[in-house]
């Protein structure tokens, strides 16, 4: 009699089922030497659908058909046929690592998104040797999200500006300064260039020495005396984070104080906050999602969830903007899945509105060139220290930064550019152009 775990019905072909009713989860999984990986796969299944870690009476076949999980495929790492090479790469080895796609029937979940993370996590993740790679989604169950309000092309019509990186600065220091003081910061890198200017992760709402109302009433006529010298828009994305029930009534007060832009630490919050935001017509401004905290879910090569998917997740519930840590600055970042969390962001997603994918952590003119190269000119290039503490104040900074811009886009090395441009000269002078010997040492603590 045929184990019920190795039957059709829990292991259909990817052509045996149709792909509209499931999201297909792709997990990374280790096991035992002698664990049988399609056991293991269908147990995970199982688990997070319709049973448990036993059988259980009223879980008939004619349930696990319609809402049990169904394994798609499963693949060694590497891929073996036979005993032969098997046996001889197993010796020394007490464990073996599988490819396993799993579809999940969207008739368990909707557009439920804390019973997404529920079934294609939930329990799991307390499992050794486990991650979560990657989610398919089909395009029912996307059409229920709307995504970004505004994306790329709604933030540059804002802004105005058609053709070029955009510039992002943060104010430093991160925390425990006063309206006035962030306002006179606010300015000096709005007058040398800034397109964008977002409140620190760190402070957020009403800080004891900080109030919200008073940070975008000053912070928005800063704004407005530098765009009238400038002749360009400045956005202000103040960071709203709270308590959940706090939060709309947070975004409607920096609204009604001229705030035309609104910030969020969105794993703080939770995905599904930041949906309510971003679909309630109230909130008409565009959405950036810092994603502080991000890194506790992604970083183990082992556990956890990967950038694809939480990237996914964050356009999906309607980031304008996303922060994605640059991997040649101040963070240990594999290049090709920041990357890949770019495509994520600007690619084709169904119906949905391109987010701005937003580079922070390390930004210096040195560096424009070679993000450019990885993102094209749809990017927010977030730059804090190197504005803040330039050699000869914010001001320069910022424009050190617009007339790095401005050489890539004229297809101009920086130390050429550098040659008419005593900011950008500096900026050469004191941090080095990324690849070069003397930026080697630039971000040692």
């Amino acid at each position: 009699m045929m184990n019920r775990l190795y039957s059709p019905l829990l292991n259909p072909m990817t052509e045996g089922i149709n792909l509209d009713d499931y999201c297909v989860a792709t997990y990374l999984i280790g096991a035992e030497k002698d664990e049988d990986p399609i056991i293991k796969a269908a147990s995970i299944g199982i688990e997070q659908t319709t049973g448990s870690w036993t059988d259980v009476e009223a879980e008939t076949d004619e349930v696990r058909a319609k809402y049990a999980a169904k394994t798609l495929s499963v693949f060694e790492v590497p891929d073996y046929e036979n005993f032969t090479y098997m046996k001889k790469d197993l010796a020394d080895r007490d464990m073996r690592f599988y490819v396993i796609r799993i579809a999940f029937p969207q008739i368990n979940i909707e557009d439920n998104m804390p019973l997404l993370f529920a079934t294609i996590t939930g329990n799991i993740t307390s499992m050794p040797y486990l991650r979560l790679l990657d989610i398919d989604f089909p395009a029912k169950f996307v059409a229920k999200f709307k995504g970004p309000k505004f994306g790329i092309a709604g933030i540059r019509k804002i802004l105005g500006v058609k053709d070029r990186p955009l510039l992002n600065n943060m104010i430093k220091p991160c925390t425990g300064y006063t309206p006035e003081v962030g306002a006179k910061l606010f300015y000096d890198a709005a007058i040398g260039g800034v397109d964008i200017i977002k409140d620190d992760e760190l402070i957020s709402g009403d800080r004891a020495f900080n109030k919200l109302e008073d940070r975008v009433k000053l912070n928005m006529a800063a704004a407005a005396k530098a765009d009238k010298i400038k002749g360009e828009t400045t956005m202000y994305t103040v960071n709203i984070t709270d308590e959940v029930h706090k939060l709309k009534d947070n975004a409607m007060r920096a609204i009604k104080a001229g705030a035309n832009a609104i910030m969020v630490d969105v794993f703080g919050i939770g995905l599904s906050a930041l949906r309510s935001l971003a679909e309630d017509p109230d909130v008409n401004v565009p959405i950036l999602a810092h994603t502080c905290y991000g890194g506790a879910l992604k970083t183990s090569p082992y556990q956890g969830v990967s950038s694809n998917v939480l990237f996914k997740l964050l356009r999906m519930c309607g980031a304008d903007i996303i922060l994605i840590e640059c991997p040649y600055g101040k963070f240990d970042n594999i290049q090709s899945k920041y990357i890949r969390s770019i495509q994520i962001c600007q690619g084709k997603f169904y119906d949905l509105k391109a987010s701005l994918p937003f580079i922070g952590g390390g930004v210096i003119p040195g560096l424009i060139p070679t993000i450019m190269q990885d993102t094209g000119y749809d990017v927010l290039l977030g730059a804090g220290a190197s504005v803040h503490g330039f050699p000869t104040g914010p001001v320069d900074g910022a424009k050190a930064l617009r007339q790095a811009i401005d050489a890539c886009m004229e297809g101009v090395s920086l130390r050429e550019a550098a040659k008419d441009h005593k900011e950008l000269e500096a900026a050469v002078n004191k941090w080095g152009i990324y690849g070069e010997e003397n930026l080697k040492n630039l971000y040692a603590i």
